[in-house]
């Protein structure tokens, strides 16, 4: 499965350093990497009398608007939590409604998205997705492959714990296959077998709905993420909204476990 995700990765990456910089005084943090729970959708549709499959496909049209907006913003890497491996007990016809919405976004977004230097990313165990939302998948994930504007990861069939499961038991192979000793599995060895391996740390996970909970989405790596939630439901997510977020996240004092204006903490 972690070769499934290299394999798409290819060049580009090289130039995103890990999210651990901290501004000097006087200056304002940076959100690098933004991750989104985007939630709300069926709420949405419900308080307008509407199937809750209205409400996803409205959820569709803000990806579009966030997107659009994230270069312009300085966002680098913008990672969208779509479907959990959670979301499989939902009734059927929404789940299948929400397959065939990945589908649609694949065949009718993906050369615009080309266009636009963005380069799509999963996040998940991609096995385990229907074989024609995997087929789409990964023919965007290779026509986008060499841009580097923004890289858009998708979480689709995406848990925390499962990816921690999976890292895990691509080290022990890897121990067992005697190509890594079992000393080296630190925190770093853990973190590039990762799905998200190479790339920065969310600076910024933002939750839509007023929610105010994770719900299994990037534990790792939200270690020391600032965390905005919204009431807005996610189809009513706009521009203003995000850079509300970042403005907000700008003003914060990121300090990684360090004392402010010790060595450790710049």
């Amino acid at each position: 499965m972690l070769d499934n995700i290299r394999r798409y990765l290819g060049t580009g990456l090289s130039a995103l350093k890990p999210a651990t910089d901290v501004p000097r005084p006087g200056e304002r943090a940076v959100a690098r990497h933004v991750a989104i729970i985007m939630d709300g959708n069926g709420r949405w549709a419900t308080e307008r009398n509407l199937p809750r499959v209205a409400g996803h496909r409205a959820g569709v049209e803000t990806i579009r608007h966030v997107i659009k907006a994230c270069p312009e913003l300085g966002i680098e890497v913008l990672t969208l939590y779509a479907f959990s491996t959670e979301n499989w007990k939902r009734p059927k016809d929404e789940v299948d409604a929400l397959m065939w919405l990945l589908v649609e976004y694949c065949r009718q977004e993906v050369a615009e998205l080309d266009r636009a230097g963005v380069r799509i990313q999963h996040l998940g165990r991609l096995e385990g997705l229907p074989a024609l939302q995997r087929s789409e998948l990964e023919r965007a994930m290779q026509q986008t492959r060499s841009n580097n504007r923004l890289i858009l990861n998708l979480a689709l069939n995406y848990g925390a714990r499962a990816e921690i499961v999976d890292a895990f038991q691509s080290l022990l192979t890897r121990v067992q296959k005697g190509e890594l000793a079992p000393e080296a599995v630190d925190e770093q060895a853990i973190t590039r077998h990762l799905y998200t391996g190479g790339l920065p740390d969310p600076d910024l996970i933002i939750r839509t709905a007023g929610e105010l909970r994770l719900s299994n989405f990037l534990l790792w790596q939200a270690a020391y993420s600032e965390f905005w939630a919204t009431p807005v439901y996610w189809p009513d997510f706009r521009r203003e909204h995000l850079e509300q977020a970042l403005e907000d996240f700008g003003r914060r004092e990121r300090k990684f476990g360090a004392v402010p204006g010790t060595a450790a903490a710049k």
